[in-house]
């Protein structure tokens, strides 16, 4: 193993046991590369704490060259095996919980199937996190629920989403196929944490309708937001990919609403400046084959 791979690796992770996970090495492992840079470099590089590592600043400038060293490393790896006709690479991609939980499994079975040699990271967090992870540079790209408005960031929408209303089998409305939007006063609503996708266009609703609200929940993952529903918690809004198997089952009900249909994009997020590995293009052309299939 690299040294300077694990160095890095510690640094981004901000822990010996995660970086030990990503690269399939024992703490110890970690540890005594570490210990034999600093050996080498006859320097202090990390200081160690119980909840994290702390880079010094002889460790800063290490960081900075090791980095530039290891992508130009990744890079010439990558453009030789395309000479050669193999698509291989490692990737580094930000998901939102929707796509990453709901849509993406299903596009990387197919994508290894083909591609066996490219090893792909899949960083599953809110919507906002992942466009921070791209913004930091500790991402490739990033599928994120809606858009965003950050000038140095590229977004390319791949696919709509349909996001619905879902209420509990024992919910008043849950008898009911197409309700007026007044209905939906002063209901105590289940929804996500600020930064999701999913809790940006819950905000939406609830203004544009401009509905009272009797309480909310708050909840970190869409599945404790489907528990909470289905215990009777309250409502809540969820993309309809979200929640198939529950509706097909009877756990949660839904209706239409008699205004419009509330559809957002899926999309596609990079650095303006980034510049996708042939591993990466036939990945993305992948995600948009999927979207197209499932939208036909």
């Amino acid at each position: 193993m690299d040294p300077l791979k694990v160095f890095v690796t510690v640094i981004e992770q901000k822990n010996f046991s995660r970086a030990g996970d990503i690269l399939n090495l024992s703490q110890p492992g970690v540890s005594l590369h570490i210990r034999n840079l600093e050996n080498e470099l006859g320097t202090k590089l990390i200081y160690r704490s119980p909840k994290q590592v702390q880079i010094t600043e002889p460790g800063k400038i290490l960081y900075r060259h090791a980095k530039q060293m290891l992508n130009h490393y990744e890079t010439a790896i990558r453009e030789i095996n395309e000479f050669n006709n193999v698509v291989s690479g490692t990737m580094k991609i930000g998901a939102s919980f929707t796509i990453g939980e709901y849509y993406l499994p299903k596009v990387l079975a197919e994508f290894a199937a083909q591609y066996p040699m490219v090893d792909i990271q899949i960083i599953i967090s809110n919507s906002n996190e992942v466009i921070q992870g791209i913004r930091s540079n500790k991402l490739d790209i990033g599928l994120i629920e809606g858009e965003t408005d950050y000038k140095d960031i590229d977004v390319r929408p791949f696919m709509n989403d349909e996001m619905i209303v879902v209420v509990p089998p024992v919910h008043p409305l849950s008898q009911m196929d197409l309700i007026e939007g007044t209905l939906l006063q002063n209901q105590t609503w289940v929804l996500r944490e600020e930064g999701s996708g999913t809790r940006t266009y819950s905000d939406k609703l609830l203004s544009s309708m401009e509905l009272n609200i009797k309480k909310t929940f708050i909840f970190t993952s869409i599945q404790g937001v489907k528990e909470a529903v289905m215990a009777g918690l309250g409502i809540a809004l969820l993309s309809r990919l979200t929640v198939q198997k529950e509706l097909k089952s009877n756990e949660l009900k839904t209706f239409h609403l008699k205004n419009e249909p509330i559809i957002r994009p899926f999309s596609i997020v990079k650095k303006l400046d980034f510049e996708a590995s042939k591993a990466m293009e036939l990945f993305l052309r992948k995600v948009e084959e999927f979207a197209i299939k499932g939208q036909s």
